[in-house]
């Protein structure tokens, strides 16, 4: 019986002293106490919101017929050329964060469904201007009775200053995302380039 208590007690020790799990980020000021549970949990917050908001930007291009890219594609030509005289790809792509290439097929769906309009402009006929068609604007207006209350809701929880500094932090987070993707995929090349150094010794 003493065996079996003491291999017990061995075992409830190793259990009790599993190896911390080391933290995802080192700047101080993300971090709570020395731990990183409070980051964990906000980007866990963020990535939920972020895919109910997919969700939420699909349903509503599927009341007007369209995915929720070409909603979004549609709505932000409208709303470009509404405070430019000439909007092209470049400044869809700019203005949303897609690539020239991406937003060039996503054009090119909603002009064979006759939600874009298309023509050279006059003054640069390299450069293709973009406009949105009376039926397109149409579609948009009819949306807008659904989606001013979806999106009132969705954004309840801020203020209007709230509402000025998220809009300044998301411009920020944005460009931030793209460096911390462009370090990703320098240190992937790192790991590639050591695994075929290492396959060819």
């Amino acid at each position: 019986m003493p065996t079996k208590t003491r291999s017990r007690t061995t075992k409830t020790n190793r259990k009790s002293h599993k190896p911390g799990i080391e933290p995802t980020v080192s700047s101080p000021h993300l971090m709570v106490d020395g731990s990183d549970r409070a980051f964990r949990q906000f980007i866990h917050d963020a990535l939920a919101f972020f895919a109910r908001l997919q969700t939420v930007r699909s349903q509503l291009g599927a009341v007007i017929g369209l995915s929720g890219t070409q909603y979004t594609v549609l709505i932000a030509v409208a709303h470009l050329s509404d405070k430019a005289r000439k909007i092209g790809v470049n400044q869809v792509a700019e203005h949303l964060h897609f690539s020239g290439a991406f937003v060039t097929i996503e054009i090119n769906k909603l002009v064979a469904r006759g939600l874009i309009h298309k023509h050279v402009d006059s003054e640069d006929r390299r450069r293709v201007i973009l406009a949105v068609s009376l039926k397109g604007r149409t579609l948009l207006a009819e949306l807008a009775a659904v989606q001013r209350p979806v999106n009132d809701m969705l954004f309840r929880g801020l203020s209007a200053t709230d509402f000025r500094k998220m809009r300044k932090l998301m411009s920020g987070m944005v460009d931030a995302a793209d460096e911390a993707a462009r370090l990703i995929e320098t240190t992937l090349r790192g790991h590639r380039r050591a695994q075929w150094d290492r396959l060819a010794s």
